[in-house]
């Protein structure tokens, strides 16, 4: 599979004449813009401030960015570019803590730099493209599986962005929607706007209209109210971090949907690659919660909407304890009702 294709047609990362290409995700859905980054520090900015998000993106965006670093750095000195290469790679892997996918994917370009001889930028740009092709294809996987779940007639509301732009290609809990969409399955699709970003309401609400799959867009705090007119039978989330006994990760709002959704009977389900899945972590209480600055609570598009003088905490991420999760999909199969043991099972095989 070419990395630069997917079903839907909706990509996010590009890698073309040795330029890494992002789509300013910031900027959607008002225009489309795209950044060509030919430097390894330009890359994790570019992460660090929001032009790319969501865990699986971020890990390919690090992997063609490890290219670039090896690149330069061989051309500097043959002999010594492991040394700034190295250096270049813990600086990329601080870009942002929560997702597990960023230090997974830098490690997975570092330990295969050790065995190379003479210039690292074939076997290194072949990794990252298989790494891009192998999401592409953990995607597609996650939404038939997850799909199968879905009975007809039912709606969901998502949270948050997990599709296309926060993947390689077709998503994660979206790949989930519009796998059960195709598939004749869903009445209604609802979408979290997702304060502080609005990835839901600038993102998720775009990549669904993309498809022609009608979405409702709400405000976060309207999603329990939602819930107890009977509307939605799943709520379906993506996540950046799924620790070792089944504890998710995801976007801010999440755990309190989570909560609404147990209250009122409505099932819910995580959707991520093993990529996301990291055993090192004993529960949800060990994951690294990223804080931004307030200004993205005080203010909206740059314009303030709060007192002046007001505080604000802003942090980017929350974490769903395993016990509030019905399934968790990942493309070697599912875990219902996830604890400790079952994610050791599935992480196994």
């Amino acid at each position: 599979m070419n990395n630069n294709e997917n079903s839907n047609g909706i990509r996010a990362i590009e890698w073309a004449d040795g330029l890494l290409r992002l789509l300013d995700q910031r900027l959607l859905p008002r225009r489309m813009e795209w950044l060509e980054l030919e430097d390894c520090g330009a890359a994790a900015d570019a992460i660090r401030d929001m032009v790319v998000r969501g865990a699986p993106a971020i890990g390919i965006t690090a992997a063609y960015a490890a290219v670039i670093a090896a690149r330069d750095r061989y051309r500097e000195d043959p002999q010594r570019w492991r040394d700034g290469f190295q250096r270049d790679l813990d600086g990329l892997a601080q870009a942002r803590p929560t997702a597990v996918n960023l230090s997974w994917a830098v490690q997975r370009m570092r330990a295969a730099a050790t065995g190379i001889e003479g210039d690292p930028v074939p076997a290194l740009l072949q990794l990252a493209r298989t790494i891009h092709d192998e999401d592409i294809r953990a995607n597609h996987a996650m939404g038939e599986y997850g799909a199968g779940f879905i009975a007809a007639g039912s709606g969901v509301l998502t949270h948050c962005n997990a599709g296309a732009l926060a993947t390689g290609g077709y998503g994660t809990a979206l790949g989930v929607i519009r796998s059960a969409w195709a598939g004749g399955r869903l009445r209604e699709v609802f979408a979290d706007e997702t304060r502080p970003w609005l990835q839901g309401a600038r993102l998720t609400a775009w990549e669904l209209l993309q498809d022609g799959i009608p979405v409702t867009l709400l405000v976060d705090g309207a999603a329990a109210h939602l819930m107890a007119q009977g509307r939605v039978q799943w709520v379906v989330v993506g996540s950046d971090r799924i620790a070792a006994n089944g504890d998710v990760a995801n976007k801010i709002g999440t755990y309190s949907a989570a909560v609404a959704a147990r209250h009122h009977g409505v099932k819910f389900m995580v959707v991520a690659p093993t990529s996301t899945v990291d055993m090192s972590i004993a529960s949800g209480a060990d994951i690294p919660i990223e804080e931004r600055g307030i200004d993205e609570v005080l203010e909206c598009g740059g314009e303030p909407v709060a007192a002046r003088g007001a505080g604000a905490w802003n942090p980017a991420f929350d974490i769903t304890p395993a016990e509030l999760v019905d399934v968790i999909v990942t493309e070697k199969g599912v875990v219902e009702n996830p604890d400790r043991a079952r994610m050791e099972a599935l992480m196994a095989e």
